[in-house]
């Protein structure tokens, strides 16, 4: 029985979960979009997320090692990947059919042929910086109420499939399905794993260089600004963006100075003659 997935993470099939996992963080790095700028290297890395999602999961594990590749019409997994289109979401179509929702076995690997629809889908705003940082959010459902986990790096538009907290059947529960929008931030910009900072940069500091104190989703750091700092400026700080769901890997920080200019009403008399002679 052809089982391709084991294939697209370079395992056999009898691999344990170490080997799996070890695998994927090695192929992860090699065809990460920001390492690797082939343009196939995306697609690549799609697969290879999307096999990981199946086999680092014991029950979807179980449901693909009984069926193999018979759950993609037979193709190889690449093939059908390929088949799918661009820019879909692998994960998203190999968690709709290794979740299962009715029946149990292969065909409720397929949605549940024949049996009604327990999943339910609902849409929440996460706060910004749990976005970021990840934690609790508390849900309310068809009049239950519980909490959440919420990945840290979670974009709006992703969804978040909670297992048995959809409708109860006969002994059986769906899932729930979360589409997840996240709020606006008034102090940061996200732009793919990196965040951008906008922080105050007095007049002194700017001409003769100092340090400035800024708070930032982990915590407050003291910048070292150097003589003649521009407005616009920008200031990396390494790994301390968003972390991507797939691979950990985190993005970076960026501050960007925003010299403040002083009132020149309160400037002192003889000051402000001398800056008006001398500039």
């Amino acid at each position: 029985m052809s089982k391709s997935l084991y294939e697209t993470l370079g395992v056999s099939d009898s691999a344990s979960s170490d080997e799996i996992k070890k695998a994927y963080r090695k192929l992860a790095r090699k065809y990460h979009p920001d390492i690797n700028k082939d343009e196939s290297a995306i697609e690549k890395f799609k697969e290879i997320n999307a096999a990981y999602e199946v086999l680092s999961d014991t029950e979807k594990k179980s449901q693909y090692d009984q069926f193999g590749d018979q759950m993609f019409g037979g193709q190889n997994f690449h093939d059908f990947a390929q088949g799918q289109g661009a820019g879909v979401d692998l994960d998203e179509i190999l968690r709709q059919m290794f979740g299962g929702g009715g029946g149990g076995g292969f065909s409720g690997g397929f949605g549940g042929f024949g049996g009604p629809d327990l999943d339910i889908t609902t849409r929440i705003t996460v706060p910004f910086m749990t976005s970021v940082q990840g934690g609790k959010y508390s849900i309310n459902v068809e009049g239950n109420s519980f909490d959440i986990k919420i990945p840290a790096g979670i974009k709006s538009g992703e969804t978040l499939r909670v297992r048995g907290k959809g409708r109860a059947h006969q002994g059986q529960a769906g899932d729930l399905l979360i589409k997840v929008e996240v709020s606006d931030s008034p102090e940061y910009e996200r732009k793919g794993q990196d965040l951008y900072k906008t922080f105050d940069v007095p007049l002194k500091e700017a001409l003769f260089g100092g340090k400035i104190s800024i708070e930032t989703p982990e915590k407050e750091v003291s910048l070292k600004v150097p003589q003649n700092t521009k407005n616009g400026q920008k200031f990396r700080l390494k790994g301390k963006g968003v972390a991507d769901r797939k691979t950990a890997m985190k993005g970076d920080l960026y501050l960007i100075a925003n010299v403040v200019l002083p009132d020149v009403d309160t400037l002192d008399e003889d000051l402000g003659k001398m800056l008006q002679e001398k500039l």
